[in-house]
């Protein structure tokens, strides 16, 4: 199981990654109006959005390296990893979005 740790950190960048791409998209787009009117009006800006597609595409990659581990590994092993992400994702908004 050891063997496919490299693969599983893969995953928890890759992850990580879509999270900070998806929020620096939304930090490009500012605020909205929380309402059916406000998601619509936002709707072709967010779908637009460059940081949005590539955090998007990123959940892809990270979603189907996840896939090639669980046909590999116990999901008992595999699966406290992902908590790194949130550990990466919270390091990066410290000290970069300064959250």
């Amino acid at each position: 199981m050891a063997a496919y740790i490299p693969l599983i950190l893969f995953t928890v960048l890759t992850n990580a990654a879509a999270q900070i791409m998806l929020k620096q998209g939304m930090l490009l787009l500012g605020t909205f109006e929380f309402s059916a009117a406000g998601l619509v009006a936002v709707a072709p800006r967010v779908i637009l959005n460059p940081f949005v597609v590539l955090g998007l595409f990123t959940f892809v990659i990270s979603m189907a390296s996840h896939l090639m581990v669980l046909s590999r590994v116990d999901l008992s092993f595999a699966y406290p990893f992902l908590s790194l992400a949130y550990v990466v994702a919270t390091l990066y908004a410290y000290f970069v979005f300064h959250e």
